[in-house]
């Protein structure tokens, strides 16, 4: 039998030694469920020992000693065994032979442990061997797969069906691996410590989709209903593949956000947010989340996520836009400059998206817009017309912010229209305006005279005053010269302005006032209607003198003849006159005053009245009244009296 062709080269290995008690088995043994097992056995005694009543032995499970009572397997003296192996347990060997070799059928899983010898010769010659064999009842093959499975390396993966019954013989088949790339079979039949093995080796090369599927070896005995099977799933060890993140989005700024990425690896690699350099949060997971709060324009940029297991790196990256409304844009300092020069005035802000710039002076368009974070406008050849306010404007979709700056042109001082002489009632007022930056100086000269009229002159009562870049200067000259019956001829004025920039000198030009022109004419006029007044008034009290007293030229000659003033009184509907003097030279004397005519008012004070208030306000200078033909003084003589009772009124 095969069991003692495998005891053979024992027997012969301990034909030399004597005096021992030795044995042997093999020391693991295995087999399935519902099946049986052959374990081998040779065990020796001394020499010396004659087994006088031949050779006996038993098999105990679990413990040698029999003192510890345990449970007998067989028995060569008697049947008498524990109740789990009545009928199941059979000595192969013949012990005489010393050859313990035993057959266990119809195994199960209580089964399962340590078989130990103890040979009996009789007498005190009983022997338990320490040695023992452990014996495994396997429900299912053995499937030996490495440790670490590598995607893209081949991989053996080998199953085992124990082969120690000799009544049936296993046969191995693979379960689920029809999707497997390119499987490769190979079956071999190992013996090793007199205990056989049939081993299926299954070769391929896996790849990462083939993590976590299913694989299985089957054992099957002929003939039998016995079938086992061991299903197992792959773990096969793959670098990051995959790495999958947000796609890139717009943020409003001050809002909340969260970053999302997902690795496809095994094992589960090592993942990390990065933005920029900076480590932001990490985990060793499948996925992981970064949360940003109150995003800002800082936090704009590329976020990138990075998987590392060990088995390689892979990373994916997203860009987080921040939308803002444009920053207060930066521009340059207010700058002062020269007339006819060139000036570049920048501008620059931020936005999300990008503003239009747009330069504004006093509210109006200057320029161009532009699209761009930066705008630089140029001014050519600048004039006074250049000075001002500059604001540069920047608007996108979500709001808008300015900034200003002034440009100051200096410029040489120009004289402007308003610079005049006028003839006023105190004399000549000559006024120069000027514009100019630096405010220009004004100084008055008067050429016939060689005097020069400026802040140190107070004669010519001098007056300035500055609004801006304008500046006004002012003389009045009170003297009045005779030519011309205004002065204008012997009005001689310039005015000479200048600042750091230049100077001009000007010869201004006389202009009569209006008002003092419509006062004269509106005078004269009120002058002759008084005097027109006053000559009716004589008359009709000479007409009413004539009837009373019958000789009315003769009674107003009388009346005339020694008195120089003569008296009247004009009455008005419900209102008291004052008396009215006139102050006459008779003929042909001229009045050398004027005629006030006041009312009395309820108050009791004195107001102008009629033409004279007219008068007055017109600022009438004076009337002179010539009387023709009137009746002479003391020691003239009279022409002749033609009846008439009036005189002719002249006025110069």
């Amino acid at each position: 039998m095969w069991y003692l062709e495998l005891l053979l080269p024992l027997l012969l290995l301990f034909k030399d030694v004597s005096a021992q008690w030795n044995v042997w088995m093999p020391r693991d043994i295995s087999a399935m469920t519902n099946s049986c097992v052959v374990i081998p056995c040779t065990f020796m005694y001394p020499s010396s020992i004659r087994p006088y009543r031949g050779v006996h032995g038993i098999w105990y499970f679990g413990q040698p000693y029999p003192q510890f009572f345990p449970p007998v397997v067989y028995k060569s003296r008697t049947d008498i065994v524990n109740e789990s192996y009545k009928g199941r347990t059979k000595l192969l060997g013949d012990l005489n032979q010393r050859n313990c070799t035993l057959r266990i059928s119809n195994l199960g899983a209580e089964h399962s442990g340590r078989y130990y010898f103890r040979a009996d010769l009789g007498g005190a010659n009983i022997f338990t061997y320490p040695d023992f064999s452990e014996l495994k009842v396997l429900d299912q093959p053995n499937v030996d797969i490495p440790e670490e499975i590598v995607s893209d390396t081949s991989l053996d993966v080998t199953c085992y069906a124990p082969d120690n019954c000799p009544d049936m013989s296993p046969e191995i088949s693979w379960l689920y691996a029809d999707y497997l790339p390119d499987p490769q079979y190979s079956s071999e039949y190992v013996e090793e410590g007199n205990t056989a093995v049939l081993s299926s080796t299954l070769t391929f090369t896996p790849k990462p989709m083939h993590n976590g599927q299913l694989l299985g070896c089957r054992v099957h005995f002929p003939n039998t209903s016995f079938v086992y099977e061991r299903l197992i799933y792959l773990d096969i060890k793959y670098h990051p593949r995959s790495v999958w993140v947000n796609a890139s989005r717009e943020v409003m700024e001050g809002s909340s956000v969260t970053l999302y990425c997902e690795v496809d690896s095994n094992p589960p690699p090592r993942i990390s947010w990065m933005f920029g350099d900076q480590e932001l949060i990490w985990d060793t997971a499948s996925n992981i989340s970064l949360h940003l709060e109150a995003v800002d324009s800082p936090k704009e940029g590329v976020y990138t996520c990075v998987a590392d297991n060990g088995y390689g790196t892979m990373n994916s990256s997203m860009y987080l836009a921040v939308m803002y409304p444009p920053r207060e844009p930066w521009v340059n300092a207010s700058v002062t400059v020269q007339e006819g020069s060139t000036v570049f005035l920048h501008c620059s802000t931020q936005g999300n998206p990008p503003p239009t710039l747009t330069w504004l002076k006093d509210g109006l368009l200057v320029g161009t817009i532009t699209a761009e974070e930066m705008s630089v406008l140029e001014i050519m050849e600048v004039t006074p017309q250049g000075d001002g306010t500059y604001r540069c404007l920047a608007e996108n979709e979500h709001g808008r912010s300015s900034s200003s700056l002034n440009v100051t042109v200096e410029f040489a001082p120009i004289l402007l229209e308003e610079s005049k002489c006028t003839v006023v009632r105190e004399g000549v007022q000559c006024v120069c305006v000027a514009s100019g930056n630096p405010e220009p100086i004004i100084e008055f000269q008067l050429p016939d005279l060689n005097i020069t009229i400026n802040d140190t002159e107070s004669r010519f009562n001098y007056y300035t005053h500055t609004d801006g870049y304008t500046a006004t200067g002012m003389i009045k000259l009170r003297e009045k010269t005779n030519n011309g019956g205004n002065g204008a001829a012997a009005v001689n004025v310039h005015c000479h302005i200048s600042n750091m920039y230049g100077s001009e000198t000007v010869r201004l030009e006389l202009q009569q006032e209006k008002k003092y022109m419509m006062a004269v004419v509106i005078g004269t006029i009120g002058g002759v209607a008084v005097i027109a007044f006053i000559i009716a008034a004589v008359r009709y009290v000479g007409r009413n003198n004539k009837k009373e007293n019958g000789n009315p030229g003769q009674d107003l000659v009388s009346k005339l003849e020694n008195p120089s003033m003569f008296y009247s009184a004009v009455k008005k509907d419900k209102q008291n006159l004052r008396k009215k003097v006139l102050k006459t030279e008779l003929l042909g004397s001229k009045f050398s005053s004027i005629l006030e005519e006041t009312s009395t008012g309820d108050d009791g004070e004195y107001q102008p009245v009629g033409s004279m208030a007219d008068l007055e306000k017109q600022e009438l200078n004076y009337a002179a009244l010539e009387f023709i033909r009137g009746r002479p003084r003391d020691g003239a003589s009279v022409q002749g009296d033609d009846g008439s009772d009036y005189t002719e009124i002249k006025a110069k």
